[in-house]
């Protein structure tokens, strides 16, 4: 696991109406403050990466759809320094996934349908806050393609 990553699965409460699927309280452990909420959506195939806080706390639950959250470690003094992580999210595997500042991360949406991630951040927007590189630059070690294993 990437040095102050968290992951933690998330309620969902069904009955015959629907469902109420919880994503964070302001008393959760790890909480950071509130910046804002947004929902970003993706289509099948679509990446959104890679992005780069200085820094935000982004904290991501996937209630529709489903993605491949990709998390890329090159702070020079962390101790996991050059490790990816994945996570396949979505309403099949609801969990919130908490990512600290100054983590490469990106999204894949997969399945047959647009994916819907919702983002409470400890932070309102500031372009000025944030780094973007191409997801296929080359400069971070990962492959977006379709593994076959």
């Amino acid at each position: 696991m990437i040095e102050g990553v968290r992951v933690r699965q998330l309620r969902q409460i069904p009955d015959e109406r629907g469902k109420i699927m919880h994503m964070l309280r302001c008393d959760a452990e790890g909480f950071s403050g509130f910046g804002e909420i947004y929902f970003s959506c993706v289509y099948p195939g679509a990446i959104k990466g890679w992005h780069l806080h200085k820094s935000m706390v982004l904290n991501l639950a996937v209630p529709h759809g489903r993605i491949k959250l990709v998390l890329y470690d090159d702070r020079d003094n962390s101790p996991t320094k050059g490790e990816i992580q994945e996570f396949f999210l979505g309403a099949d595997n609801y969990c919130l996934v908490t990512i600290p500042p100054l983590v490469w991360n990106g999204y894949k949406g997969i399945g047959m349908e647009m994916a819907i991630v919702a983002d409470c951040s400890s932070l309102p927007h500031d372009s000025a806050e944030v780094i973007r590189r191409d997801p296929f630059d080359g400069g971070i070690p990962y492959s977006w393609e379709l593994k076959h294993r």
